[in-house]
């Protein structure tokens, strides 16, 4: 994910005519430090993602301002990659995951080392309301 998103941040450079000026490249500390905030963003749900690290004393998570500053985590968010190089990419319409098969397979074998499910396993798709668009997922209005 760091050699990619760095791969990604210097074809922006190269292809900028804006005269951007050049951040350092992405650390392997500052992405598992991007990633730590991402999946703790799901335990405080915010309004918005600015509000994460917002001025105000009585809404801010002091914890987001201390670990990163908001315009370097939008900077890792905005050329965060996880293919090998984008002129080599093929458009697979039929998988939309397929640019982070290999992240996706990773977690699997990584997650299945610590948890193997028993037979009295109880799935409840009411935890998270959902009322977006996505393929996967379906709304049913009626439900709780």
């Amino acid at each position: 994910m760091v050699v990619e998103t760095n791969r990604c941040y210097h074809q922006f450079l190269e292809n900028s005519d804006n005269g951007h000026s050049p951040e350092h490249e992405v650390t392997e500390v500052e992405m598992f430090v991007f990633l730590a905030l991402t999946l703790q963003m799901g335990h405080t749900v915010q309004g918005r993602l600015e509000d994460y690290w917002t001025k105000m004393e009585q809404l801010r998570p002091p914890f987001y301002g201390q670990m990163m500053a908001h315009a370097r985590y939008y900077d890792i968010l905005r050329f965060l990659h996880f293919m090998d190089d984008n002129r080599n990419g093929v458009d697979r319409t039929d998988d939309r995951l397929w640019k982070i098969q290999d992240l996706i397979e990773i977690i699997r074998m990584n997650f299945s080392k610590f948890y193997n499910p028993s037979e009295y396993l109880a799935v409840d798709e009411v935890i998270v309301k959902f009322e977006g668009r996505i393929v996967f997922k379906q709304y049913i209005p009626k439900k709780r």
